[in-house]
């Protein structure tokens, strides 16, 4: 009894400190997070070995309806724009932007169907959650090993045309909450210029009206996703890829300004230097 009194006490007293508290809401709602994604990861993984027996891309749809209840836990909106042009018969590569550990909601909000991800070679390694990933059929790269990350690309140019596969990459290379767009890295133009696939921008308007980590501000808000005319690169070769770069760099960074209602002369400089390839 004196052990449960203790529980019961301590749950009060959190409780009362996450209503008084921002810091204390925001690494509350941090950690529900976090607890969200391994506890639906393992029953999202049990779901897809009964319905697939196995590693496929048909289980990216299983763990989409997962994730996609998260937003009513943290009242949510996705305002989309443009989600009929992912909705393609052939494989294409799906470039966006990445701003916080909360865009896998976004990604999984408007995911199209035979469509994976790359991935860093770390998260195979999170328990449940690097296990659905590799159910999911993501591609993890070991972003240390130039060599091996090329191994993997090129496989992933291979199987996008054998399997009809849809890639997903984040082009900045790492979360970025600044209020603009990092320079791209060059692996995701490496690959659709490799397997002369299109390249179909994807935009999510700034998080910072309701999440900010350096503020510990995170309630709730409308998130604005436009989805962007695909980019052919039929006929083009390695010669090209920095004025793709450049082409769907300035286009992505103009619509998050305007989505964002940013003013964009308050940004950084227009033009992205290259990155080694990712």
């Amino acid at each position: 009894m004196e052990l449960w009194s203790w529980l019961t006490t301590a749950l009060l007293l959190l409780l009362l400190l996450v209503q008084l508290s921002d810091t204390a809401k925001f690494y509350a709602k941090i950690t529900l997070y976090c607890a969200l994604c391994f506890s639906v990861s393992i029953v999202a993984a049990a779901v897809c070995l009964l319905r697939h027996g196995g590693r496929t891309v048909e289980n990216m749809s299983v763990i989409s309806w997962f994730v996609r209840t998260f937003k009513y836990v943290y009242g949510l909106r996705f305002d989309v724009k443009g989600h009929q042009k992912l909705m393609v018969s052939h494989p294409c590569v799906i470039i966006s932007n990445h701003q916080s550990i909360l865009d896998m909601m976004g990604l999984m909000e408007i995911l199209p169907e035979r469509c994976v991800q790359i991935a860093k070679r770390e998260l195979l390694f999170m328990g449940p959650v690097g296990l659905i990933m590799y159910l999911g059929g993501v591609f993890f790269i070991n972003r240390q090993r130039s060599q091996t990350a090329m191994t993997v690309m090129a496989e992933v140019g291979e199987r996008m045309a054998k399997e009809n596969l849809k890639v997903w990459i984040y082009p900045e290379g790492t979360r970025n909450d600044n209020g603009d767009l990092l320079p791209f890295k060059k692996g995701a133009f490496y690959l659709a210029v490799q397997a002369q696939v299109p390249i179909i921008p994807v935009v999510y308007s700034s998080f910072s009206s309701f999440y900010h980590p350096k503020t510990k501000r995170f309630t709730s808000g409308t998130i604005k996703v436009e989805v962007l005319d695909a980019i052919p690169t039929c006929g083009l070769t390695i010669d090209d890829i920095p004025e793709l770069m450049d082409t769907c760099h300035q286009a992505m960074r103009t619509t998050f300004f305007r989505i964002s209602k940013i003013p964009q002369e308050n940004g950084a400089t227009t033009s992205p230097c290259t990155q080694p390839a990712q």
